[in-house]
C-alpha cells in the first residue's frame, strides 16, 4: 500500500538537476560538441574519466590535413568544411579565453608515393623546393598543400575554458558504465559513482566508447608515439611548412619546436613510449630534416587515437532515441571536431545536417 513521503523528499526530487544533453568524453571532440550545444542555450553536462583533452587530443599533431588522397571519399565534404571552420573558431576562442592555439596557415609540404595525388595542391619543382625549404632534403616529388596546424593542448586548453565561460558542467573523475533507457529511449547516464537524468546522450568516448554499454560501438585503440624537438638553433627557424612522408610528419610550431610523429600500433590500451621507437622516429625525421639531428628532444608520448574497422568516424543518431555517436575520427580528430560538433547540435535540435551521414552511422558493424 502507498505510503505519503516526507515533504523533504518532494523537494529533493524536485530540486534533481538535469540536463538538456550529456556528452560522454571531454576530448576535442565532445569539448566541440559542448560548445555548439551552449551556443544553442542547451544545458550540457560533460562526463570525462579522466581529465578534460588530456587522451587523444592532447597527443595529437593538431595537423588540419583535409588534402590527404587516404581520406575516404564520403569523408571529403566533412573535412574540408571542418577545416574552413577553423579561422573563425580560433578567433573566437582567442578573444574569449586569451589562449594563444597558434592556428599556422603557411600549409604543408607533402611527399606521396608513385601514383598517388593530392585532391587540390600545387606540384613543386626541385627549384621551388628549395627556394621554400632550403634545409630540406626531398625524397620524391613534392606537392605545396594549402592546409594548416593548431596546436591540440592551447585547443583543448581553449574549449575547456569556453565551455565552463558558457555555464557547461563538467564531471571528471569517473567513467561512464551504461547508458540507461526506457523503451530504447535515451533516460539518464550511470558512472562508477552517480546517475544523471538526461533525453540526449552523445558517446565522444574516442578509444573508450565501445566500453559504454548497451550499444556496442566498434572502436578500438590505435596507438601512436610522438616527440618534440628544439633545433640547435632553433631562432632561424629550419622549418617554416609541416612536412608529410607517408605517416611521418614534421610539425614547426610558433615557439621554435618541432613535433615529429609518428607510430600506427595496435597496442591496446598501452601507451608505454619506447626509448628505440622514438629514436628511430628521431632518425626519419633526420633525414628529411638534418638540423633535426643536432636538436634537443623536449619531451616524448603516446596516444591512442580511436580507429573503426573501414577507418570512417561514427557520427549521428542510432537506432535508441537521443543516443548520438560522435566517436571514431582515428586520425582526423582535431580536423573534423568543429564541423561533428556542429552535425551533433543540429540533431539535438531536431534539425536536418546538410551532410550525408549514413557512411557513418554508429550501427553499420552491427
Amino acid at each position: 500500500m502507498w505510503a505519503p513521503q516526507p515533504l523533504d523528499s518532494f523537494r529533493y526530487n524536485l530540486h534533481v538537476k538535469t540536463w538538456d544533453a550529456i556528452v560522454v568524453g571531454g576530448g576535442v571532440i565532445g569539448l566541440c560538441c559542448a560548445l555548439e550545444l551552449s551556443r544553442r542555450q542547451r544545458r550540457v553536462l560533460i562526463i570525462e574519466r579522466g581529465e578534460l583533452g588530456r587522451e587523444a587530443s592532447s597527443a595529437a599533431g593538431g595537423m588540419l590535413a583535409y588534402c590527404d588522397p587516404h581520406t575516404p571519399e564520403q569523408l571529403q565534404p566533412l573535412c574540408n568544411a571542418s577545416a574552413g571552420m577553423y579561422p573563425e573558431l580560433v578567433l573566437e576562442l582567442e578573444e574569449e579565453t586569451g589562449v594563444h592555439i597558434d592556428l599556422r596557415r603557411e600549409g604543408a609540404i607533402a611527399f606521396f608515393d608513385h601514383g598517388e595525388s593530392p585532391p587540390s595542391g600545387q606540384a613543386l619543382s626541385p627549384e621551388e623546393l628549395a627556394r621554400l625549404e632550403p634545409k630540406l632534403v626531398a625524397p620524391l616529388q613534392g606537392h605545396l598543400l594549402p592546409e594548416a596546424t593548431v596546436d591540440p593542448r592551447k585547443l583543448v586548453e581553449a574549449l575547456s575554458k569556453a565551455v565552463h565561460r558558457r555555464g557547461v558542467d563538467v564531471s571528471s573523475g569517473s567513467a561512464v558504465v551504461e547508458v540507461e533507457m526506457s523503451t530504447r529511449k535515451v533516460t539518464a547516464v550511470r558512472t562508477e559513482k552517480s546517475r544523471y537524468p538526461a533525453p540526449f546522450v552523445i558517446n565522444c568516448a574516442g578509444a573508450w566508447a565501445s566500453a559504454v554499454a548497451p550499444v556496442p560501438f566498434r572502436t578500438r585503440p590505435v596507438k601512436g608515439q610522438m616527440l618534440a624537438v628544439v633545433p640547435q638553433h632553433h631562432e632561424h627557424f629550419p622549418l617554416r611548412h609541416v612536412v608529410r612522408h607517408g605517416k611521418n610528419y614534421l610539425i614547426p610550431r610558433s615557439d621554435g619546436r618541432i613535433v615529429i610523429g609518428t607510430t600506427v600500433e595496435e597496442a591496446g590500451y598501452d601507451k608505454h613510449v619506447d626509448p628505440a621507437t622514438i629514436q628511430s622516429l628521431h632518425q626519419q625525421a633526420t633525414f628529411l630534416l638534418p638540423e633535426i639531428g643536432e636538436g634537443r628532444i623536449l619531451e616524448a608520448w603516446s596516444g591512442l587515437r580511436p580507429g573503426t574497422p573501414d577507418g570512417r568516424p561514427m557520427i549521428g543518431e542510432t537506432s535508441y532515441g537521443g543516443y548520438l555517436a560522435a566517436t571514431g575520427h582515428y586520425r582526423d580528430g582535431i580536423l573534423l571536431a568543429p564541423i561533428t560538433g556542429r552535425i551533433i547540435a543540429a540533431l539535438v535540435c531536431g534539425e536536418t545536417p546538410e551532410y550525408d551521414l549514413l557512411p557513418f552511422s554508429a550501427e553499420r558493424f552491427l
